[in-house]
């Protein structure tokens, strides 16, 4: 049976496809969403699944996923991997806020996060992660007229 970890990867793939290099495209050269800005010591034009999937689980996956509901967890391993897991964890915490908690939003998924996202139901703070990122990328390419060329795959990544 597949893992948690498996079953995300999987779908990120899907999302991220093959070689990619785009000027605009802040990352630049990149591949299965393997950026050479991140990993400068990566061959990105011969970087393999597997090796792109070794890179995930140890840089983007956390033993916290495991642990939680796997809609979630498949949401925060997509939005980490697209803005950072800072970010991702900020939108967490802002969807646990608006179900009634008072976290501080800070990045940071401490005792008060996981007590927050126990008690969540899981279908509600999914929708709730989904809001919290196309505010993200609303802002953004507010903030980068030069991003907006990616707004609309980002909002149909949002929506998953």
């Amino acid at each position: 049976m597949p893992s948690n970890f498996d079953i995300a990867f999987e779908k990120l793939i899907g999302l991220e496809g093959g070689y990619n290099n785009d000027a605009d495209d802040p990352g630049g050269e990149t591949k299965y969403g393997i950026s050479k800005r991140s990993y400068p010591h990566v061959n990105i034009a011969t970087l393999t699944k597997d090796q792109a999937k070794e890179i995930y689980r140890k840089d983007w996956w956390t033993d916290k996923y495991d642990q939680i509901d796997p809609g979630v967890a498949w949401r925060l391993f997509l939005f980490s991997v697209n803005m950072g897991e800072n970010r991702a964890v900020k939108l967490l915490q802002e969807a646990l806020n608006e179900m009634g908690n008072a976290l501080e939003v800070d990045g940071e998924w401490g005792i008060k996060t996981t007590a927050a996202l126990r008690k969540a139901e899981p279908g509600i703070l999914v929708d709730k992660l989904r809001l919290q990122a196309i505010g993200y990328y609303i802002e953004l390419t507010d903030e980068k007229e030069r991003l907006r060329e990616f707004f609309r795959g980002w909002i149909k990544r949002a929506r998953l």
